[in-house]
């Protein structure tokens, strides 16, 4: 009659509580749902196609900016939803706000306070934005402070203009208790310099946008500051220009002479979630419409990176340094995107398998091993309970001889490879021991 294997009995795992299964099932979800969020948030920025983008006036100088950017980035399938805006200050603070849609917008050098906390960086400085006050009258003025007293328009609430005329005009001794300081749009200041009921007017942006052009052709005149060495000294995120004679116009030779204008620098600025591969997009579309010559600087001074305002965003130091990455130049962009992305993920689950490769053996190994260990507990503490027994009698030896003869048979069954064989024999022998102790006892009580 063959012999019926009796099961481990000595050595037991404690039966799994209903507690421990819950809290076993509650952390394999948390895990799933972690990985499944990891992978979300590394895949969203791989397929956004659209960026928002915060300009100025519909017809300012920013917008303009947005206008030619737009077809570049459309040729990369990436559309840029332009959306206007007083100016600076309130670009500024709709990219500050962590909740708010935009990622990119255009701010004028000088204008801003910014913190850590505002989470934004320089893409670059794309542009000279200069300064320019046109004023009525015969008498020659190159000093803010020769408007003391009169009408001056000084920009909208919230453009960079209105920051920037507001602080020159208090270092020349020139407040709202000694001048009449009016809050104007561009066209409504000219109309106001054109009918008289304004002396003096600030404007800023190139000198071929449109108002600009129509300025420098009226019969207005253009202020040249005498005193920018002194004004950029104490407003340094302004810049000395020169508008050189003639340049609006050779035939009429206008302006008559050289005129020294203040330039603050556009600068393009994102929040920094923005994902670095339209970064390089936008840089490319910077350089594109900015790097051409100027009227007041050489061909390729503009995008640069002349900036402390915001921190510097890592993808433009490395643009500067060396272009694009080296995917994006040779392929197009959704398939750079695509391949970039999919190897942020699939490096660390590369890193992940190959320590599984190696460790397989090593876990093989354990698991093999285990098998031994399992029986060596039974036999050891079929052997203590020998060595404590001082008066067995013939019924628990012969429970003794069918536990040791159930273990050998056991171990006759376990299936491994062949180089683990000289662990079968090694626990043969320890059975082997075993079963010579429980002889003995039984020889003694046979005495």
């Amino acid at each position: 009659m063959a012999r019926q294997n009796l099961p481990l009995h000595r050595v037991q795992k404690p039966p799994m509580t209903p507690r421990r299964r819950w809290l076993l099932i509650a952390g394999v979800i948390l895990l799933l749902a972690a990985s499944g969020w990891g992978v979300w948030v590394l895949i969203k920025p791989a397929i956004q196609r659209t960026i928002v983008i915060t300009t100025g006036a519909d017809q300012g100088i920013y917008r303009g900016f947005a206008d030619r950017y737009a077809p570049i980035l459309k040729r990369e399938g990436i559309k840029l939803d332009i959306r206007s805006s007083s100016g600076s200050v309130e670009n500024y603070q709709r990219l500050k706000d962590p909740d708010s849609a935009y990622e990119v917008g255009f701010i004028q050098s000088g204008t801003s306070s910014p913190s850590e906390e505002d989470h934004l960086q320089t893409i670059a400085a794309v542009s000279y934005e200069p300064i320019w006050v046109f004023y009525r009258g015969s008498t020659t003025i190159d000093r803010l402070a020769q408007l003391r007293g009169k009408r001056i328009s000084v920009g909208v609430p919230g453009s960079g203009l209105l920051h920037a005329s507001s602080v020159l005009l208090t270092w020349s001794g020139i407040t709202r208790d000694n001048t009449t300081l009016l809050q104007m749009d561009a066209p409504t200041a000219y109309r106001g310099l054109e009918n008289g009921t304004l002396d003096a007017a600030f404007f800023i942006g190139r000198p071929d946008a449109a108002m600009q052009v129509t300025l420098l052709n009226s019969n207005l005149k253009l202020m040249s500051f005498a005193q920018a060495d002194a004004l950029v000294q104490k407003f340094p995120s302004l810049s000395k220009v020169i508008f050189p004679r003639a340049s609006t116009s050779i035939v009429k030779d206008l302006p008559q002479a050289d005129v020294t204008l203040l330039a603050a620098t556009a600068l393009l600025v994102s929040k920094d979630t923005l994902h670095p591969a339209l970064a390089y997009l936008l840089l490319d579309a910077a350089k594109t419409v900015h790097g051409g010559e100027d009227y007041f600087t050489p061909i390729g001074m503009f995008p640069n990176l002349s900036t402390e305002e915001f921190p510097v965003a890592d993808e433009s130091v490395r643009y500067f340094k060396s272009g694009r990455p080296f995917l994006q130049r040779y392929l197009p962009f959704w398939l750079a995107s695509f391949i970039e992305r999919r190897l942020l993920i699939l490096v660390p689950f590369a890193a992940l398998l190959l320590g599984l490769i190696q460790a397989l053996p090593r876990m093989a190994e354990a698991r093999i091993k285990r098998r031994f260990i399992v029986w060596y507990r039974e036999i050891k503490s079929l052997e203590d309970e020998i060595w404590k027994s001082t008066n067995p009698g013939t019924k628990q030896i012969a429970q003794w001889r069918d536990e040791i003869e159930n273990i050998d048979a056991n171990a006759s069954q376990i299936r491994i490879p062949y180089r683990y064989f000289q662990d079968v024999y090694s626990l043969k022998q320890a059975i082997g021991v075993v079963r010579d102790r429980v002889a003995q006892v039984a020889a003694k009580v046979k005495e």
